[in-house]
């Protein structure tokens, strides 16, 4: 696929088929992400991939605190405040969601009936884990960043789709446990990986971007 149109075409995606990925394609996946930048070429991405059995064991471990609210223990704190342009645009997308869904504001089961999904991969048959040694700092974070954005856009090509999933890395905790990575380590960031349910209700909302006039200075 044309590089161009595989950053154009890449979206969120919720809803998977059952479907499995294939190994080998994995594998080249993530091949193509390690090629990824990185400060004086630290490379500082650790990944654990989960299908099968064990994706479905971690599911039920994680949807369940999640049923519960537990105790949460992410690796890199939740935003507690945000610029007033970046709230606007938040609120936006989550009513433009609901909408798109028919889920109504109101509907508080509606919404947590969504919310749960993020604990089951969306039913992706396959979730990538993405972590990093405790001890670095921001740059690592952002050489994270570009490993993870090239993994999305390198399974674009194999036809595999993604989502990014912050909500799950609320259990670090949990998850590190269960996949046996060492304490120290922080998790980054879920991601749930699959071949796109198109009929789904959950596919068809696609978030609205930023014009580049927008968020663009030239300087001559």
């Amino acid at each position: 696929m044309d590089l161009i149109k595989g950053i154009e075409t890449r979206r969120s995606i919720r809803a998977f088929t059952n479907t499995p990925v294939p190994e080998e394609t994995l594998r080249k996946i993530i091949k193509a992400a390690s090629n990824s930048p990185s400060y004086t070429n630290t490379q500082p991405w650790e990944v654990a991939v989960g299908c099968g059995k064990r994706k479905e064991d971690l599911s039920r471990i994680i949807r369940d605190l999640a049923v519960r609210k537990a105790e949460i223990s992410p690796d890199f704190p939740m935003p507690k405040t945000w610029p007033a342009e970046h709230v606007t645009r938040t609120k936006e997308h989550g009513t433009r969601r609901l909408a798109a869904l028919g889920v109504d504001r109101d509907d508080e089961v509606g919404r947590e009936n969504l919310r749960l999904m993020n604990f089951e991969f969306y039913g992706g048959p396959c979730a990538i884990f993405l972590f990093m040694d405790g001890t670095l700092g921001e740059w690592s974070v952002f050489d994270m960043g570009l490993f993870a954005q090239n993994l999305t856009l390198a399974a674009v090509a194999f036809g595999v789709e993604s989502c990014l999933q912050a909500s799950v890395t609320i259990y670090a905790r949990e998850i590190k446990k269960f996949l046996e990575v060492p304490e120290s380590m922080k998790l980054m960031i879920c991601i749930s990986l699959g071949y796109p349910d198109n009929e789904a209700k959950l596919n068809t909302y696609r978030a609205v971007k930023r014009t580049p006039d927008e968020f663009t200075k030239w300087y001559r």
